[in-house]
């Protein structure tokens, strides 16, 4: 029984996160690449940073910013954190870690490059309440990722995360899965991993990623008080949204 409500759970929300990258939003074009103009290829700057920061705040607070400028931020951020990371690994990964723990909205997502090429390279931001959770202060390392309709958890899955600061690479593994914020059932990482990628909380790549034996991950862009960003083992990029507590 609590296997064929976890297939029905999944297809209705599969079909939800869809609607993201197939339905077009009514926002006026704006040429491509306007932010990664702005980074110069000899040094990071702070200043292009705090732009592209800047522009992904007012995106995370109001869903208003053109989706493209919005992943022209992405990109510009994640180029440049990349620089600065190179300059200094444990600082940078430290600053990432720090931030990390509390709970996250995912407001934008490109998807995965497979589905990118389904929607014909459209970006839109996420339709459905999704919230990832993470807690760095506990060994080991504890994450959640869940589809909430209000305050109520429809589908959520829990588990284990490792960070590599050297590399940025957040891995993790989900066992549990809870429908309903009543339902609790173990399952294997494989299965998981299915639920997740038909889900839009998962990517096919950590279905590939499971049958090799191997965790799925995050490379790490950000985090500070107000946003996180990632890049996820299928290739699509990530806004996130701090929670404010209550």
């Amino acid at each position: 029984m609590p296997r064929s409500i976890i297939f029905y759970t999944t297809l209705l929300l599969g079909i939800a996160s869809t609607a993201a990258f197939t339905q077009p939003q009514s926002f006026t074009p704006t040429r491509r690449n306007s932010f990664l103009a702005l980074s110069t290829a000899t040094a990071t700057s702070d200043a292009d940073i705090q732009e592209a920061k800047a522009l992904l705040c007012r995106a995370a607070e109001t869903k208003l910013e053109n989706p493209d400028r919005v992943l022209d931020a992405l990109e510009s951020l994640e180029k440049n954190c990349k620089k600065q990371h190179k300059e200094n690994p444990a600082a940078f990964s430290k600053d990432i870690m720090d931030n990390i723990s509390g709970e996250w909205r995912l407001i934008f997502t490109t998807g995965t490059k497979e589905r990118q090429k389904k929607s014909g390279g459209r970006v839109n931001y996420f339709p459905l309440k999704a919230i990832q959770t993470f807690d760095a202060t506990v060994e080991p390392k504890v994450i959640e990722n869940g589809i909430y309709a209000w305050n109520l958890p429809l589908l959520r899955f829990s588990g284990d995360f490792d960070f590599d600061e050297r590399r940025r690479k957040l891995e993790f593994d989900f066992d549990l899965i809870e429908l309903f914020g009543l339902i609790k059932i173990k399952l294997g990482r494989k299965e998981v991993a299915k639920i997740g990628a038909s889900t839009g909380l998962g990517s096919a790549n950590n279905e590939k990623l499971a049958d090799n034996g191997r965790r799925a991950f995050f490379d790490w862009i950000s985090a500070d008080e107000n946003i996180a960003t990632a890049r996820g083992g299928g290739g699509g990029l990530a806004l996130w949204k701090r929670v404010d507590e209550e």
